[in-house]
């Protein structure tokens, strides 16, 4: 929540505030189909550069760099973005506007910022686009990635691949937001992270609600939902469904926390 929405949640919750939790994570793949090229690692630099259409070809010096065991066609690249307004593509710029520094011009937005290029609705529109072409890229939850070639994406001194433990681990490890309350854990995600094992493009939703009730009732439920929503049996349940990343025990341990604070007044 931003600050007037914050107003707006103290009228509706009273003096003992909100909790906000990082419950759903979401990688986001650059996905690829390029034939030969099984594996393919880009640094933000690179990676940044295709999207912004500063690099055109797949035997790019600067792809070679990243991949200097690779055999690269002298190929066009045909990046794919979002069609329609997501939170996918604001997360995938954001990675791209805190990490890829001068490379990527543009403010995260969650409609696509560069004119031309090919654009799809939706994941599955995008996974399909890249899919049917050749010499395509594109960007995707990870869940929905397929068949396709997955890059890994420059973090330090090495290239990670997406996967839940890699997604997880740069939520659990990015400061919280100052100034919130006990129970409020808004993460600001270190995108230019140089973590091990860390993965930085990333979605995170959160679950918001109350920290008192009118009813007793209400806040029993509450507290029994949210309690299996955190629990590793609920986070399993979203990655089988969702394709989402099941939080770190770090990151229930503060659920958990905040979850028993909820009570009626």
């Amino acid at each position: 929540m931003d600050d007037e929405e914050l107003v707006e949640a103290e009228e509706r919750c009273g003096p003992s505030g909100i909790f906000e939790l990082p419950n759903y994570i979401s990688p986001i793949a650059v996905v690829y189909n390029l034939e030969g090229v099984e594996e393919l690692d880009l640094s933000p630099e690179t990676l940044a550069g295709i999207f912004a259409q500063q690099i055109t070809t797949w035997n790019d010096p600067a792809i070679a760099a990243d991949n200097p065991d690779a055999e690269l066609p002298d190929l066009a690249i045909t990046p794919v973005n979002r069609s329609d307004e997501s939170g996918t593509t604001e997360n995938f710029t954001d990675y791209l506007a805190d990490a890829a520094g001068g490379a990527w011009p543009h403010e995260p937005d969650g409609s696509w910022p560069v004119p031309g290029g090919e654009a799809a609705q939706g994941n599955s529109g995008v996974v399909a686009a890249v899919g049917g072409g050749q010499g395509t890229i594109g960007y995707a939850d990870l869940s929905q990635a397929g068949d396709l070639g997955v890059a890994s994406i420059g973090v330090g001194d090495e290239f990670v691949a997406p996967s839940a433990e890699a997604a997880a681990a740069v939520v659990e490890n990015s400061p919280r937001l100052e100034g919130r309350g006990q129970h409020d854990v808004v993460i600001e995600l270190d995108r230019d992270t140089a973590g091990s094992g860390e993965y930085p493009i990333v979605l995170v939703s959160y679950h918001i609600g109350c920290l008192e009730y009118d009813e007793p009732g209400t806040a029993e439920r509450l507290r029994a939902f949210m309690t299996y929503v955190v629990s590793p049996e609920g986070q399993e349940a979203a990655a089988e469904v969702a394709g989402s990343a099941p939080i770190s025990d770090g990151l229930r341990e503060q659920a958990l926390d905040a979850i028993d604070a909820v009570r009626a007044t």
